[in-house]
């Protein structure tokens, strides 16, 4: 989270930093520039979703341990001077249901008014994480079918 003055506004922060910053990433094919920024929910470099910019920012990141869960951090925003106060953190636990994370992270970030426009966002990251943190099922095995099955079966009459 960067520091910047209450004093210069965010876009022309935008303006100085959106060719040059630490959490720009270019990839050379197609031209397209993502960000590492992680008040950014989307990861996509845009004046909308830069978190170091903007005085409310959203992030939703996995909670600390291995328990999972989801994290999500809010920036104050009268809090610019001090940066090391500045994030507003909410951990939901892996114990609660999914459906209750996601209207909690909709609620904290759309229905207070913090900002709305981050809201389908904030909640498909939180459904990506939360789905990554499901173990995955073994997949059955595959039955032969066709002319395979009908050679296996002829096979097992056999013998």
């Amino acid at each position: 989270m960067a520091y910047h003055s209450s004093q210069v506004s965010a876009d022309l922060i935008w303006e100085i930093t959106r060719n040059q910053n630490a959490f720009l990433v270019h990839r050379p094919q197609g031209g397209i520039r993502f960000s590492r920024d992680p008040l950014n929910l989307t990861n996509v470099h845009s004046r909308k979703y830069a978190g170091y910019v903007n005085d409310k920012a959203v992030g939703v990141v996995p909670a600390e341990g291995d328990k999972g869960g989801v994290t999500l951090i809010t920036k104050k925003a009268n809090t610019t001077q001090k940066p090391a106060s500045q994030a507003n953190k909410i951990t939901i636990g892996a114990n609660k249901s999914t459906r209750k994370t996601y209207k909690t992270v909709a609620s904290k970030v759309a229905k207070s008014g913090y900002r709305a426009d981050l809201r389908a966002e904030a909640v498909s990251r939180a459904s990506a994480i939360r789905k990554s943190q499901t173990p995955k099922k073994d997949l059955p095995e595959k039955k032969a079918r066709g002319a395979k099955a009908r050679k296996a079966e002829e096979a097992a009459k056999e013998e």
